[in-house]
């Protein structure tokens, strides 16, 4: 397994030189891709290479035959059971009593699933990067070419800055598109973890929006009086119903105990997904509120460029931001982020004079157009 994750998952999810995104963006489709993918593998080698239930064996019935019935037609406990005392004046396990007619059952058939819906939402959080991605069209890249290499010929820097700084100043305003498809795909990050959270409480019959704080509660409770909320979603014994024919051609009814082993696995996993995915809900959350924030607030975008570009003269930071937009700041933000300080340095040097050249040929212009109306 580890050189699985080492092999082809750890190239999937592989840190890349340049950077089009950031470290939040990168926790989506990095790690919680990789994490999902690998509880997927998980469960599927303990669910069809392993015993993941086990039944009380009858005489009558082939053990084979029970399980594989119990496991395929799902099984059940009692609801009204878990509040009940465990003991030998109670109940045999938390959950599972004599079924009496009318008693509400809760029947549990997702343990079948839950390989495939990991993998599912391992796509989903890959999703937004391959999108994104897909639309980026290796820009940065492009622009960056060499220049985060710290070792570069001054000249030869002077020159590849100069080209992109050229091409900056040509296309001023044109890269709206391109700055609000990072924003949809990073919105779309926020959408999909909150999507995430709401169907896996569907799936697992509504109660894992409140499974992490239950658990945390469980674990301050007496531990005499307390019911562990993972028993509730994922049980580890469980009733199965199964009827058959009789030696005199009645139907009979057997009651059977299945142990769910798998449900050991499922319940450490899907606890450790809560608290992963809240955090992830509200880290992205945040970032979503700090891009709305930088598309409104010229004023923290001139700070956030001029802490990127902390060895460049103020005045150079200064006079290059009283050009730039939002879009276009954003895409002068991707290049700082993976040109080296130096090279980036010089090249907001490049911009800064480009755009002195571009106003003065403007001005230029203006004077002549008016010169020759008054002529």
């Amino acid at each position: 397994m580890f050189n699985l994750l080492a092999g082809p998952l750890g190239r999937v999810v592989k840190l890349h030189s340049i950077v089009i995104d950031n470290q939040l963006f990168r926790l989506h489709y990095n790690a919680t891709t990789l994490l999902l993918v690998f509880f997927s593998i998980l469960v599927t080698s303990t669910q069809y290479f392993g015993d993941p239930i086990s039944c009380v064996q009858h005489d009558s019935i082939p053990n084979n035959v029970l399980k594989t019935f119990c496991w395929l037609h799902g099984t059940f406990n009692l609801p009204e059971a878990y509040n009940k005392t465990v003991g030998p004046k109670g109940v045999p396990y938390s959950g599972i009593d004599k079924f009496t007619p009318g008693e509400r059952k809760t029947y549990f058939l997702y343990y079948q699933w839950v390989c495939f819906v990991l993998f599912l939402q391992a796509m989903a959080f890959y999703a937004p990067h391959w999108i994104w991605k897909l639309y980026e069209g290796g820009l940065v890249k492009k622009l960056v070419q060499d220049l985060d290499c710290p070792v570069k010929d001054r000249n030869e820097v002077c020159g590849k800055a100069a080209v992109v700084a050229k091409y900056i100043s040509t296309h001023l305003g044109l890269h709206a598109c391109y700055f609000y498809a990072y924003v949809f795909t990073e919105t779309l990050n926020f959408v999909n973890v909150v999507a995430q959270i709401l169907l896996t409480d569907r799936f697992l019959g509504n109660m894992f929006t409140t499974y992490g704080t239950d658990v945390l509660k469980h674990s301050e409770m007496n531990p005499e009086v307390r019911n562990d909320p993972m028993s509730r979603i994922f049980p580890r014994l469980t009733k199965c119903t199964f009827h058959m024919f009789g030696t005199s051609g009645d139907v009979q009814k057997y009651d059977a105990l299945c142990i769910l082993a798998q449900n050991i696995i499922n319940e450490k996993i899907y606890i450790f997904l809560w608290f992963w995915w809240v955090v992830l809900a509200l880290g992205t959350g945040i970032a979503v509120g700090y891009r709305l924030a930088t598309i409104m607030m010229p004023r923290l975008r001139h700070i956030l460029l001029k802490n990127r570009a902390r060895i460049t003269d103020r005045r150079t930071v200064d006079s290059v931001m009283r050009r730039l937009r939002a879009a276009d700041w954003f895409l002068v933000y991707q290049l700082s982020k993976n040109m080296h300080p130096v090279h980036f340095r010089i090249f907001l040097q490049e911009l800064s004079q480009e755009f002195s050249t571009t106003d003065g040929s403007r001005l230029l212009t203006k004077e002549n157009e008016s010169n020759t109306t008054s002529v």
